[in-house]
């Protein structure tokens, strides 16, 4: 346990190093961006190194998994749990109940199962907005890869302001993989624009905040950073590959 710990705290620290570089690299403080360390499919020996090293917010794809770790670490004190994968709308209770911010907010059906059963927790729950930036039938998120219908978004995100439980924080995204990491670079930039639509368009509603952008992985996070994301979700740079039970 000592050895893993050890490896995976050079790793994060590493990784918080070059956060820090790529924000310099455009004149940004380094404290703006929020290094969400992913933890999906990784066993709790993992978990544990990973909030040994110093991690403060750990993410999940899946809730049913996030769920056990979050109830077999809950002694763990300071540490936030973002639910980042799909959502399906039966699992909005374990979202509501268990977990600090949603990055995948991807339907108004979806916003509307989670709103009932934060009322009922009588708890507000932070989130945010998942958008489709490249037109891919395999991702999540309302269709955005369009910007002249953009407006045609207007109605559901308005929905969406309107309920009482949930915080709008900001927007986020997953762009179509590609072996060069600048690729990447046209989505993050898309996903921006349409952030500052969407902050000029419901400038009246104050009870959301567009401030967030959860933009970049392993991958590209970089990238994101230079282009505006405050919250990069990283995996594998720091805890290796995905572990799946056999």
């Amino acid at each position: 346990m000592d050895d893993l710990a050890k490896a995976i705290k050079e790793k994060y620290q590493q990784t918080l190093d070059s956060i820090a570089s790529a924000a310099r690299s455009v004149s940004r403080d380094s404290d703006t961006v929020k290094l969400v360390v992913v933890t999906k499919t990784q066993p709790l020996e993992i978990v544990q190194a990973v909030v040994q090293a110093g991690a403060k917010i750990l993410g999940e794809n899946y809730p049913e998994e996030g769920v056990m770790k979050i109830q077999s670490l809950g002694f763990q004190s300071g540490v936030e749990w973002h639910q980042i994968g799909h959502v399906q709308s039966r699992k909005a209770k374990l979202i509501a109940e268990h977990f600090n911010f949603l990055h995948s907010l991807d339907s108004l059906k979806l916003a509307q199962k989670i709103n009932h059963f934060a009322t009922e927790l009588n708890r507000s729950l932070p989130v945010l907005l998942e958008f489709n930036v490249g037109a891919e039938l395999s991702k999540s998120g309302w269709d955005a890869a369009r910007e002249e219908q953009w407006q045609d978004l207007f109605i559901e995100i308005d929905a969406v302001l309107d309920l009482p439980h949930l915080q709008v924080r900001g927007l986020m995204c997953m762009p179509p993989l590609d072996v060069d990491v600048e690729a990447s670079r046209f989505y993050f930039q898309k996903l921006v624009r349409l952030r500052d639509v969407f902050a000029k368009r419901f400038s009246q509603k104050n009870t959301a905040n567009w401030d967030e952008l959860s933009m970049g992985t392993s991958a590209d996070y970089e990238v994101a950073i230079q282009e505006g994301s405050t919250l990069v979700r990283v995996g594998t740079k720091i805890v290796g590959a995905r572990q799946y039970n056999k």
